[in-house]
């Protein structure tokens, strides 16, 4: 079975053109960083924190500050994008129903060269490209996509999503979600099928290239470096396709943002761990929330 919160917290790193290789990451996790960028949003008995997430990392990034470990103990629940991506039961049927199209193989669209290139990847990940034939174009870049970032010693047990919920679940703290996974299917699945082709095209042909960019992404991100963020991230996606930005980040950000302030009508305090790039730049959640008259103040890291 699919695993899908591979799929899932992958799908932004394959759209950017993540690839393979080593940098300064593993010499930067043994310094003392800055901190990943936390913004806390308060009213007179709520307390938010946003904090922004990378979903996959190798396994000695240090990223929890202080502030951040501060924050995360003071919180009484945790949000996440979808609250358990490891759901298979809730995610096999979405895949049945929106990921396969055996009445439109890959083979049929691929032209000769990306298919021999796609048969060559599979085979690299251990799997037959003829069982994949059936996959449709978006789900088939995302299977690859996560083959390749753990080809490259990337790893999604390690990102902070998992992490933070494993913590919360041992300390009873309930977890919500800001999306279900049907709602990140459907949107994946959406996408007209002539994009999905050249997103899988991209894939493939790039597969056993270097991840650099997701090396500069966590660079930029354990030193809280949003607007570096935004630069490696959000200016390549948009320059690519407005429709992509739009819907990947624009048009989620807002329904998020809607969410937070409705935490606000309630009391307490919420930990709300989504990806970095959600966060940044200027149609990122803080930046919706300030429009809409709500400070989400940048939490220095006080050490």
């Amino acid at each position: 079975m699919i695993r899908f919160d591979h799929c899932r917290r992958n799908i932004l790193a394959a759209l950017m053109g993540f690839g393979l290789a080593t940098s300064p990451l593993a010499a930067l996790a043994q310094t003392q960083p800055v901190g990943p960028a936390l913004w806390v949003v308060r009213d007179e008995d709520s307390t938010i924190y946003l904090f922004g997430t990378i979903h996959f990392l190798r396994a000695n990034m240090n990223w929890r500050t202080d502030e951040v470990q501060r924050a995360w103990e003071a919180s009484d629940r945790l949000v996440l994008e979808v609250a358990d991506p490891e759901d298979q039961a809730a995610v096999g049927p979405l895949i049945q129903q929106f990921g396969l199209s055996p009445d439109r193989p890959l083979s049929s669209l691929l032209g000769p060269d990306d298919l021999r290139r796609f048969t060559d990847a599979a085979a690299a990940m251990g799997a037959d490209a003829k069982r994949m034939d059936a996959m449709r174009p978006w789900l088939a870049g995302v299977v690859l996509s996560s083959a390749k970032l753990s080809r490259a010693g990337y790893d999604a047990g390690s990102g902070v999503d998992v992490i933070l919920r494993a913590e919360a679940q041992a300390a009873g703290k309930p977890i919500t979600g800001l999306e279900t996974p049907e709602d990140q299917v459907r949107m994946l699945a959406g996408f007209p099928e002539a994009g999905q082709v050249a997103f899988l095209s991209n894939t493939i042909r790039d597969f056993d290239a270097a991840p650099v960019e997701l090396e500069r992404l966590a660079e930029a991100w354990v030193v809280g470096d949003t607007n570096a963020v935004a630069a490696i991230t959000l200016q390549p996606m948009r320059d690519q396709s407005e429709q992509l930005y739009q819907t990947l980040i624009v048009e989620r950000n807002q329904r998020w943002a809607r969410q937070i302030q409705g935490l606000l009508e309630s009391s307490g305090t919420s930990f709300v761990a989504v990806g970095a790039l959600h966060l940044s730049g200027q149609d990122g959640v803080p930046e919706i929330l300030k429009s809409s008259g709500v400070e989400a103040i940048r939490v220095p890291d006080v050490r």
